[in-house]
């Protein structure tokens, strides 16, 4: 088998190539800019030698099918696209462009091309806006709350109606909220466990946040990469939510990496109004019951495990000492 992963230096490309690897596929990375990526996740794995990796610009519809043409993938999962809640807000456009018409790309290629290929495409939670009380299923109405979150629901759409009327094998993972040492410090979490990482260390900053009073449902990325391969094995094509069924504030996920640290977050914690977003979704629950029963995926690794994992990598990399 071979498959072909778009946005392979990211986080999740990074943990599924080595998913992928260990069950005997043959992995092709694509890049925006092969050349110029360090594809540094891939090399914190130690697989960086075992990739192939290729230039492809997800939004050019000719760099996508030549790309196809050249490969030959049996699968294809796209992961590529601006990945910033925060930066959408900044930059509408290129999240647009990169989320939704990249997709369109990759579908309309893959229908062009006319062989068989299965293909997974990265959806968000983000896209089912503020959920109040009621768990997100794959049922649940899309009310999105930000450049990122219509950018993929458009392409959740896309890819609805690519299946039903060329009977293409696409699907959607709902994905919510997946984190591990991998992540880039843009993202709260990895900001959280290294801003404590280096005060542990000595360093007098604070941690500069907006609203920690948001409750996410959050998971470990190596456990999500594995229900994108499983959609990918189904006779036929499926959407899913991919979640732990737990919700937690932004505030316990301060207070539990602080405190791995020996630290109280109260000390160290600074709000400031300048990271508070236009809009944001104030409550995120989910109910992946359809990914439990269909796929026999269950999140196994807890939120207090999930802090953890990515504490002890933030405290090797700047050298903080245990508390």
């Amino acid at each position: 088998m071979k498959a072909l992963i778009c946005g392979v230096g990211g986080q999740d490309g990074a943990y599924l190539s080595r998913l992928l690897l260990d069950k005997g596929y043959e992995v092709i990375g694509a890049s925006r800019d092969a050349m110029a990526s360090t594809f540094f996740n891939l090399k914190r794995l130690d697989i960086r030698d075992k990739v192939v990796t290729t230039s492809m610009a997800i939004t050019d519809f000719r760099s996508v099918i030549q790309t196809l043409d050249k490969y030959q993938p049996d699968e294809v999962y796209n992961l590529a696209g601006q990945s910033s809640v925060g930066l959408s807000f900044e930059q509408p456009v290129e999240t647009m462009e990169s989320i939704a018409i990249g997709t369109l790309n990759m579908l309309e290629a893959i229908r062009f091309y006319g062989k068989p290929i299965r293909f997974y495409s990265a959806g968000s939670s983000e896209c089912f806006g503020d959920t109040g009380a009621t768990p997100a299923s794959e049922e649940t109405p899309f009310r999105p709350r930000s450049p990122y979150a219509v950018a993929k629901a458009t392409a959740h759409n896309l890819v609805a109606n690519y299946r039903e009327a060329y009977s293409l094998y696409a699907c959607t993972g709902i994905l919510f909220n997946h984190e591990s040492p991998l992540r880039p410090e843009r993202f709260v979490t990895q900001k959280i466990v290294r801003t404590a990482a280096r005060i542990a260390s000595g360093d007098k900053g604070k941690l500069e946040m907006g609203n920690i009073n948001i409750q996410r449902d959050w998971g470990w990325a190596p456990e999500y990469v594995e229900a994108m391969w499983k959609m990918l094995q189904l006779d036929q094509p499926q959407d899913f939510v991919i979640a732990t069924g737990r919700t937690v504030s932004l505030e316990f996920f301060i207070e539990h990496a602080f405190r791995f640290f020996g630290l109280d977050y109260k000390d160290h914690l600074a709000v400031n109004p300048n990271f508070f977003r236009p809009t944001d979704i104030h409550f995120g629950a989910s109910d992946p019951s359809k990914a439990n029963d269909l796929l026999g995926w269950r999140a196994q690794v807890k939120i207090e495990t999930v802090i953890e994992n990515m504490c002890m990598a933030a405290r090797s990399l700047v050298q903080a000492p245990s508390p």
